[in-house]
């Protein structure tokens, strides 16, 4: 109990941080008086006084250092209580919305997924779906990466909530010598690319506000929008051609993009494995699919649909989640590719989702491995990434987390069908929350949401979001007697 206190302490710290960050949605609401105010100014009047009640109850238990448990439990806490707070603004504005549908579309929000239960976009004020896009952005790379930043001016290392919360295998590496300055330096990257995209949108006609709010949702890779027909409302090749470019740039490897901007060179792309994949593996989807609509007269002419089929693989496979064209209706061979696509196109330590290019680049060495030790049983065949021996210790852990990424999306499939949805609408929605991606096909496809959704089937969407952010191990450790055994 003495533990979970001093985790509360920085629970309450962040919640706190999190309340300065609805600062941004009240300016624009005063500036535009789209009349979301007085729905931004209490959210942050109880999110400030919920913070500063928990702290003083446990200051006197604030630590010098986490432990590594503690990291666990802390990072799971913070992604589990901020959406009750995100979701204030739109409880307030939307009387009629229910907590577990606000609560969907703030978790939605904060992990970056892009599921909504919210129709009308177009007539929400300019600030609620900022606030919506917003949420997707500080979820991109992680509250938590920024809290680290924050961390050791309280005197509390962040070592273990970085590790706990950074995306894929290989957590232990270091861009710096100290964990402030990395988590700092990919926040500066991370905003420089956000105003650059913002940019290229006003450039590419959208305006202001909408340049901004797309801004925060591409770069995130979250995939709201401020428009029920998604990108499709703006029917613009330029506006689109500008989502592609930083969609792919956002699936990269945030550690890559900073280590090439502190050294100015472009060197460290060429080194990343990753990156060489990830590419290859988009293009030959585009054009795959690209081919197939032409073949199956979707479009007759191949530019129009390399267009399509460019911006919709694209986003399904960075699992952005924006649309230009109901992919539900195509071919299914089509949508299943991209949806397939969205399990591991994106890169280790990006805002994306799903098992990350990394940990399938060795699944397959692996079993490459494992067939060539078959016909050579005595021969030493190491698994190597980018020129270096992985150890076998990553390896077991890469084996460990498809374990259980496997027998996740197989339980939350089978508990929606259970529920009564269609095979076809509880696989995708079940693959489409696990992996951060948000609309999937069937009921919940570009086409539609998740309005339909009971409490219980949303509140398994929810839990799925949670466990795909948190890439399942963190969770699930919680769970286990050792993790509550001194």
């Amino acid at each position: 109990m003495r533990r979970l206190g001093v985790v509360l302490n920085l629970v309450s710290v962040v919640t706190m941080i999190f309340a300065a960050t609805m600062l941004l949605p009240l300016a624009v609401s005063l500036a535009l008086r789209d009349r979301g105010e007085l729905a931004h100014a209490e959210a942050i009047f109880f999110t400030a006084l919920s913070g500063a009640l928990v702290w003083t109850l446990t200051r006197r238990r604030s630590p010098r250092e986490l432990h590594t448990r503690d990291g666990f439990l802390f990072v799971t806490l913070v992604w589990t209580v901020l959406p009750a707070f995100a979701a204030l603004p739109l409880l307030i504005y939307l009387p009629g919305l229910s907590f577990t549908d606000a609560y969907f579309e703030a978790m939605s929000g904060l992990t970056a997924t892009g599921a909504t239960v919210l129709s009308g976009l177009d007539a929400l004020p300019p600030s609620l779906n900022l606030w919506r896009t917003q949420l997707q952005w500080l979820g991109g790379m992680g509250v938590i990466v920024l809290a680290v930043a924050v961390l050791p001016l309280l005197g509390v290392g962040g070592r273990q909530v970085l590790k706990a919360e950074t995306p894929g295998p290989m957590k232990e590496k270091q861009l710096t010598p100290r964990i402030a300055q990395t988590a700092k330096g990919l926040w500066y990257v991370y905003a420089l690319l956000t105003a650059l995209c913002g940019v290229g949108y006003a450039l590419a006609g959208m305006t202001w506000i909408d340049a901004l709010t797309h801004a925060f949702s591409t770069v995130s890779l979250g995939g709201y929008s401020s428009h029920d027909a998604s990108f499709a409302y703006f029917n613009s090749a330029a506006v689109e051609l500008v989502a592609i470019v930083f969609m792919l740039v956002a699936g990269l490897n945030f550690g890559t993009h900073f280590l090439a901007v502190r050294g100015i060179s472009l060197r460290p792309y060429a080194a990343d494995p990753e990156m060489r994949a990830f590419l290859g593996m988009v293009c030959a989807g585009v054009l795959l699919v690209a081919g197939y609509l032409v073949l199956h007269g979707v479009y007759a002419e191949l530019p129009t649909a390399l267009r399509y089929a460019a911006f919709n693989v694209v986003s399904l496979a960075t699992t952005t989640g924006y649309a230009t064209a109901d992919y539900a209706a195509w071919p299914l061979f089509a949508p299943l590719l991209m949806l397939l696509l969205c399990t591991f196109c994106t890169c280790s330590l990006s805002a994306g989702g799903g098992i990350k290019m990394m940990r399938a680049l060795l699944m397959f060495q692996q079993a490459f491995r494992e067939l060539a030790r078959m016909v050579h049983p005595r021969a030493l065949i190491p698994v190597k990434l980018g020129g270096q021996v992985v150890e076998s210790s990553i390896i077991f852990a890469v084996l460990a987390y498809m374990l259980v990424y496997g027998v996740t999306m197989t339980a939350i499939t089978m508990l929606l069908t259970a529920t009564g949805l269609d095979f076809v609408t509880a696989f995708s929605a079940s693959t489409a929350t696990v992996n951060n991606l948000g609309p999937g096909l069937g009921n919940v496809g570009p086409a539609g949401n998740y309005a339909g959704f009971n409490h219980f089937q949303t509140w398994i969407c929810t839990a799925a979001m949670l466990l795909g952010r948190l890439e399942l191990i963190t969770v699930f450790v919680l769970f286990t007697p050792a993790f509550w055994r001194k």
